[in-house]
């Protein structure tokens, strides 16, 4: 609002004091109702920490939820492969692994196809025998699957054919080699070893023969295989596996083996409830932290009688019930399951309301009955996923109660706009009437001095 300091000149009447006291007292309403939109500003960045917090606990309880059509067991079963001799293979599970000891036996690795043009050339020199056409194709072919490069002129050298074959990512690498007297070489290695990796060679493209140049090459026959792919030999259990390279992942349940020598050892499998842990732990920290979140902003400082920002909010209520009732009550789906709560499985309350995990307690419980561990799991994870998720929704509690708070705030901006105008208004009809009451004054004190001093004259006369 603009101010007017000039008054009171005329009178010596401090007319700055007057209008700021006046003032003070009109602007009151004014301040109250800042003061109630900052309050409510405030609730809503509370309400959106609130938020923020429980999509953090959303993600967590997902991670607890099977997926549809997908067993709790499925889902959270964790296994660990370890061999005595861990130089011959490494091993890698999933969750359908079963527990038990193999014996391994590696009398043979898988060898990569290798390849080799039978012909040499100086760097940068014509390989390709173009003929009247201005492509040709040289075909790649794996497994039954052709692979087509087409070639043209632009890449007529050693090194373009390289580069296509590279490029067409059809299960070899292309590599150029210099022999002690400068001639190139093209070689290719299958991508994978095993005779399932073997890459046959065909196609219209001709390659020159630089000692008979009118008789170009086939593609066909262009190259010569330097190391011929073959399959691994293993037995498990003393039974001969079937490979096609040094990954065998079909041959124990669960279990994927990379071999790296041969040699004999053993294959433990054993359940591992790492992963499982993590993920409790994950949502075990996340539920605290909104729990103490809650307790925060509903909190009341008897000292001071003074409350957070949310002291006393049904919405922060509702979302404390809410919450307590998906982690504390029995998800139906476990009203005849062997364990129906989370306590049974080493997950309990302490008194500040927080969870914590009994490690002790949860590796014994799933030891003993890992099917009903993992359904407890799987059934708050499903309650609490659902409850988080209704929470979060744009009808939900804390979004009707934030949009309630916005459209207030909004409210308010407009009536405080109004109100400063009206204040600007009144501020200076106060200036304009003690003005003129200075003007006045000091008119009259004029009049006053100079009738003061005519009848002096006139008492002297």
């Amino acid at each position: 609002m603009a101010t007017i300091s000039s008054a009171g000149i005329g009178s010596g009447i401090n007319v700055e004091s007057l209008v700021s006291s006046l003032m003070s007292v009109e602007k009151q309403p004014l301040t109250k109702l800042q003061s109630r939109q900052t309050s409510f500003e405030s609730k809503i960045s509370a309400l959106g920490s609130l938020k923020s917090s429980i999509s953090t606990l959303q993600t967590a309880a997902k991670a607890l939820t099977p997926a549809i059509g997908q067993s709790a067991t499925a889902a959270f079963a964790g296994f660990k492969a370890s061999l005595a001799d861990a130089t011959i293979a490494t091993a890698t599970t999933s969750s359908t692994a079963v527990a038990g000891t193999y014996s391994l036996e590696v009398t043979a690795l898988a060898t990569t196809q290798r390849q080799a043009l039978g012909t040499t050339y100086t760097a940068g020199d014509p390989v390709l025998d173009f003929g009247t056409d201005s492509t040709r194709t040289l075909t790649l072919t794996k497994g039954g699957t052709p692979v087509d490069i087409t070639l043209d002129s632009s890449q007529n050298t050693l090194s373009g054919v390289r580069d296509a074959i590279n490029n067409a990512a059809a299960g070899v690498s292309a590599t150029i080699v210099t022999d002690t007297s400068g001639k190139q070489n093209l070689l290719l290695t299958a991508s994978s070893g095993g005779t399932a990796g073997a890459v046959s060679i065909s196609g219209t493209a001709t390659f020159i023969d630089p000692a008979a140049p009118g008789t170009p090459i086939a593609a066909s026959s262009a190259f010569t295989q330097t190391q011929a792919a073959t399959d691994a030999a293993v037995k498990i259990q003393g039974v001969s596996i079937a490979t096609t390279g040094n990954t065998i992942s079909n041959a124990i349940d669960g279990v994927t083996l990379d071999l790296t020598k041969t040699g004999t050892t053993t294959i433990t499998v054993a359940r591992d409830n790492t992963d499982l842990k993590s993920k409790l732990d994950t949502f075990i920290t996340a539920y605290n932290s909104i729990n103490s979140s809650l307790k925060s902003l509903g909190s009341y400082n008897a000292a001071t009688k003074t409350g957070a920002v949310l002291n006393g909010d049904s919405t922060l209520r509702s979302v404390q019930s809410q919450l307590r009732t998906a982690v504390g009550g029995s998800p139906d789906s476990l009203s005849s399951a062997t364990y129906k709560s989370l306590s049974e499985i080493g997950i309990s309350f302490q008194t500040d309301g927080s969870l914590k995990l009994d490690g002790a307690r949860f590796d014994k419980a799933a030891s003993a009955n890992f099917a009903a561990t993992a359904a407890v799991i799987g059934a708050y994870g499903d309650a609490l996923k659902t409850t988080t998720t209704a929470l979060l929704a744009t009808n939900g509690v804390i979004s009707s109660r934030s949009d309630g708070l916005s459209s207030s705030v909004k409210m308010m901006s407009r009536q405080i706009d109004s109100f400063e105008t009206r204040l600007t208004s009144i501020e200076k009809t106060y200036r304009a009437k003690f003005t003129a009451l200075d003007t006045a004054m000091a008119s009259m004190s004029t009049t006053s001095s100079y009738l003061t001093q005519q009848l002096s004259m006139l008492s002297n006369y």
